[in-house]
């Protein structure tokens, strides 16, 4: 979803620091690792930052014309994400996409274990009824394609140049969405 479908605009380093946790962190599991209260309190912390951050969401490059090609193909659409459902729909919302996406195939930390588990491609999968070799998962970090390899999809890694590379995980690696579009005409 952010840095995918949107351009990047969540600063993880300020979400660590107002969350109190170490520069290095996996937010989730960290605060899953707390025991109850503290763990709720500090998902509500996480929801109202993610929610800052929605609201500014604007469209990555190309995403608008790569969902209607790919809407106008019949292709299956879903969302895995390690926000939570409300805040992807309202990403969704913020980049006008969300006419793309059927709810229920938006999948937050609630409905799916967290990437990199395959859960959640796996549930979206047995929704569609569709194998794994015939389906891409698309994202811009090691956990979208760390949870490509699990499940069994191919991986395309969009990363602009000079950004992290993770080649052992990537089946093709495009600058942009736009790029991504081009190659599939």
């Amino acid at each position: 979803m952010d840095g995918t479908l949107t351009c990047p605009v969540h600063d993880f380093a300020h979400m660590r620091e107002a969350l109190g946790m170490a520069a290095d962190a996996d937010i989730l599991a960290t605060i899953a690792a707390l025991p109850q209260p503290e763990r709720a309190q500090m998902m509500q912390q996480l929801d109202q930052l993610e929610l800052h951050y929605a609201r500014l969401a604007k469209p990555a490059e190309g995403v608008l014309h790569l969902l209607v090609y790919l809407h106008n193909r019949g292709a299956k659409l879903g969302i895995l994400t390690r926000n939570s459902r409300e805040i992807a729909l309202q990403s969704l919302q913020a980049i006008g996409a969300a006419h793309f996406f059927d709810p229920e195939l938006v999948l937050g930390r609630d409905e799916a274990r967290p990437k990199p588990d395959p859960d959640g491609i796996e549930r979206l999968l047995d929704r569609w009824q569709c194998p794994a070799d015939q389906t891409v998962m698309v994202g811009d970090f090691r956990f979208d394609l760390e949870v490509g390899r699990a499940a069994g999809t191919a991986t395309v890694h969009v990363t602009p140049d000079g950004a992290p590379q993770w080649p052992e995980l990537t089946d093709l690696k495009v600058s942009s969405l736009a790029q991504l579009l081009n190659l599939m005409y």
